[in-house]
């Protein structure tokens, strides 16, 4: 039985997708949903401004925290009894989602984030989690 669901969100379509599935398939569940803010790159967009920041952690959780609002909402509109965690990670997208997998039954991940440009220079992570994962993943597409 399915009881504790990890689901990484980027603020993508797919992410959200990803927990409304979950929320769906798994209306009892404990999810936590798993922002990652990723190591410094051209890419990083609007999290350029955490590097820099005093409170590196406070300035992760504050830019992750429209994507937790999304989630809440989500989870809140489905039907069931389910709970919602949220957590930060800071680091590669890949090693954060892994790292925290083993404390949960699966993982619900949306099939591709972020921009075109994104995908073919980080390489998709969904991809990474299914392949490196110690648990079941389910990709949502």
């Amino acid at each position: 039985m399915i009881s504790r669901v990890l689901v990484p969100m980027d603020g993508s379509e797919m992410s959200e997708r990803a927990l409304e599935y979950a929320a769906e398939a798994y209306p009892n569940a404990e999810f936590t949903v798993l922002h990652v803010v990723g190591e410094p790159s051209p890419l990083w967009g609007k999290a350029t401004g955490i590097a820099v920041a005093d409170d590196i952690d406070a300035a992760a959780r504050e830019h992750a925290e429209p994507i937790f609002e999304r989630a809440r909402a989500i989870v809140d509109d489905a039907d069931g009894d389910a709970t919602l965690d949220t957590e930060v990670a800071l680091g590669h997208p890949v090693r954060a989602i892994i790292n925290g997998a083993d404390d949960y039954d699966t993982v619900v991940i949306g099939s591709h984030g972020g921009t075109v440009a994104e995908r073919l220079f980080v390489g998709n992570v969904a991809e990474k989690v299914l392949r490196r994962s110690p648990v079941p993943v389910v990709v949502v597409r």
